[in-house]
C-alpha cells in the first residue's frame, strides 16, 4: 500500500479540523431552533447564523479545493453575507446533517493536498481579495474555533449547560 505522507504544514490543521468537527455537534447539542434565532436585544449574530456560516465556509473551502458542492442555505451565506433580518434560517438539525456530509469529504481533500496546491494563490473577485490556499486553510481553522466559542457563549447566555468537550 502506498500511503502519501501528510504535509508538515497541514498536520496541526487536521488535528484542529477533527476537533472542530466534533465540537460543532457538541456546541449545538440540545439547543432549540427558536433559541438559535435569539439575539437578546443585541446586534450580535445569532446561533443559527453562526452555525450556518461555519457550514458555508467548509463547503467554500472544499470548492476551492476542487469540489462542487453547496449547502442548502447557500443563498443566505454566499460571498460572506452577514446576518439577514427576517430571513428563515434552516434548523440546526439540517446544518448538522450537512456538516456530516461535507466534513469527511473536505477532510480527505485536506489530507491529500499538495504543497503546490497550498501555495496556489486564490482570487476572490467579489470580495476583492487574494491569498494562497494555505492562508485560507489557516484562517478557516482560526475562524471555526472562534465561531464555536461564540456559540458556546450563546449557550450560557440562553441558559443552556456549557458545551461538552467529549
Amino acid at each position: 500500500m502506498n500511503i502519501k505522507p501528510i504535509s508538515n504544514r497541514m498536520y496541526g490543521f487536521l488535528v484542529l479540523y477533527d476537533m472542530h468537527t466534533t465540537y460543532y455537534h457538541n456546541v449545538l447539542d440540545g439547543i432549540k431552533d427558536e433559541d438559535a434565532l435569539k439575539r437578546l436585544d443585541t446586534k450580535a449574530n445569532h446561533i443559527a447564523w453562526i452555525a450556518g456560516s461555519l457550514l458555508q465556509e467548509r463547503f467554500e473551502l472544499g470548492n476551492l479545493m476542487g469540489l462542487s458542492l453547496q449547502q442548502s442555505a447557500d443563498e443566505l451565506f454566499k460571498h460572506h453575507q452577514g446576518i439577514k433580518e427576517g430571513e428563515k434560517y434552516p434548523s440546526l438539525k439540517t446544518y448538522e446533517e450537512e456538516w456530516d456530509r461535507i466534513s469527511p469529504i473536505l477532510r480527505e481533500k485536506l489530507l491529500n493536498v499538495s504543497e503546490e496546491e497550498l501555495d496556489k494563490v486564490i482570487y476572490f473577485p467579489v470580495e476583492q481579495m487574494s491569498f494562497p490556499l494555505f492562508e485560507m486553510v489557516s484562517f478557516n481553522t482560526y475562524r471555526e474555533a472562534n465561531c464555536i466559542g461564540q456559540i458556546a457563549l450563546w449557550r450560557r447566555l440562553l441558559g443552556y449547560d456549557a458545551m461538552k468537550y467529549m
